[in-house]
């Protein structure tokens, strides 16, 4: 049995338009708040962490709500359809009403600003855990790994295209020194991209026969499910691993806590400290990305053979030193050079290690039945340090100097690494194949 690789990518759209539409928001949304609308960091990182309160309640709700409606397109179609299309009008009021308030500042335009984005993270909330489950839906057990991998890159490639995008359409000749920067342009191309990708998902990924394919086929493969189910429902963790569980969830709510501070308020702090506009600062997060992008294939390499537990730590050392080595190049220099961009691009090695290997160590502890509870403990942690981090790196930026933002990330990334020295299980170790062969299961 081999992975169909191109309807594995197709399936990837709906990840890459939701990356692409939240590298944005992380990126342009603080701007707005702190350059046009003047919200000092608390209220900036409130709003900011609103999106994580919303999917803490959104996400299971929806991927509940579509598990239980079948209709003509299938389960997960008509909820990607509708959220992207409210999305797309939504996001493109947001500059209007930014430009609006420039021109002409009334709190009105506050309100109705703040009212618009809660109503586009409802809106892109509706899709996110649907577009989620349509990929197990349409994939065998066997092959999910795999396919999970290429969603991951499919993902990295949407906020790769954006931060292209940004850095081409707002270089630092263009932004600095300005009174305000127009955003419109951006929103406009970054919600035909997603559209577009919609769009191409709809056309070609026929749910409902594909659905039935893969029942079809899991149905003749009893011994796929993974363990012996009692159906009590009440099956228990043993004491030794429900402990490694708990390190393991801090660990991912700390590591998140130190990376997702500077993924949200990178922009702004460029801003400040070195005086460079958003084309600059989104170089920076493109060259991050980029690096996790090239590192995926080779860090799965790497896990397989000294597994996942030590590939996870080598990552938090070296991610932890680059974040205190962009404190150092921030603070020595007063341009983004050529040092900074090869910090960046090993942050995103770092990140890559950690990513691709922590949600299945998370899940290897559970039995089969059992996966849908796991992942979502993992998002839970994850989402759990997003809602903080940008509250607290804000305030402490605010009350004591933004200069603090790395060394707050680093000091985070560095206590989830004493947390994962007590980390026992969920590494399971396979061995790696050789050559082209290591490929040969990737065709279609």
């Amino acid at each position: 049995m081999k992975l169909n690789t191109k309807r594995t990518f197709l399936v990837g759209l709906a990840f890459l338009s939701i990356c692409a539409f939240w590298q944005m928001y992380d990126n342009v949304i603080p701007l707005i708040l702190t350059n046009t609308f003047h919200l000092n960091e608390t209220y900036s990182g409130a709003i900011m962490a609103a999106d994580n309160v919303l999917a803490l309640v959104l996400l299971p709700l929806f991927g509940s709500l579509s598990d239980k409606h079948e209709t003509k397109l299938g389960k997960r179609m008509p909820f990607i359809l509708v959220g992207t299309c409210l999305a797309v009008v939504l996001m493109n009021v947001l500059p209007f009403l930014d430009n609006s308030y420039f021109a002409k500042a009334s709190s009105g335009k506050v309100t109705a600003f703040v009212i618009v984005l809660g109503a586009l993270l409802v809106s892109m909330g509706t899709y996110r855990s649907p577009a989620v489950a349509l990929m197990p839906d349409v994939t065998p057990k066997p092959l999910r790994s795999k396919a999970n991998a290429i969603i991951n890159l499919m993902g990295a490639v949407g906020g790769i295209i954006y931060l292209a995008i940004a850095a081409v359409l707002y270089p630092n000749s263009k932004t600095a020194g300005v009174a305000h920067v127009n955003y419109q342009i951006l929103f406009v191309v970054v919600s035909a991209i997603m559209a577009a990708s919609v769009a191409l998902l709809y056309l070609f990924i026929k749910e409902p026969k594909l659905v039935a394919e893969n029942r079809k086929l899991e149905e003749e493969h009893p011994e796929w499910n993974l363990a012996e189910e009692d159906g009590s429902g009440n099956e228990k963790l043993p004491p030794e691993v429900k402990r490694s569980l708990g390190f393991l969830l801090a660990s991912i709510a700390l590591w998140f806590t130190g990376y997702n501070a500077v993924t949200t308020w990178f922009t702004t702090y460029v801003s400040v400290v070195m005086g460079q506009g958003l084309g600059g600062a989104s170089t920076c997060l493109l060259v991050a990305t980029a690096g996790a992008i090239v590192s995926y294939i080779p860090i799965g390499n790497l896990a397989s053979k000294i597994g996942r537990r030590k590939t996870i730590m080598g990552g938090i050392i070296l991610l932890a030193v680059m974040f205190f080595m962009g404190f150092v190049l921030t603070n020595t220099f007063k341009s983004i050079n050529a040092i900074m961009y090869v910090s960046f691009a090993l942050v995103g090695l770092a990140w890559a290690a950690i990513n691709v290997n922590s949600l299945p160590m998370v899940v290897e502890m559970c039995k089969g039945s059992d996966i849908g509870k796991f992942t979502g403990y993992y998002y839970t942690a994850s989402m759990a340090a997003q809602i903080i981090t940008p509250i607290l790196a804000g305030t402490l930026m605010r009350i004591i100097s933004y200069k603090v933002l790395f060394i707050y990330a680093s000091l985070f990334v560095l206590l989830s690494y004493l947390t994962m020295t007590q980390v026992k299980h969920g590494d399971q170790k396979v061995a790696a194949k050789k050559g082209l062969a290591a490929y040969e299961d990737m065709d279609d």
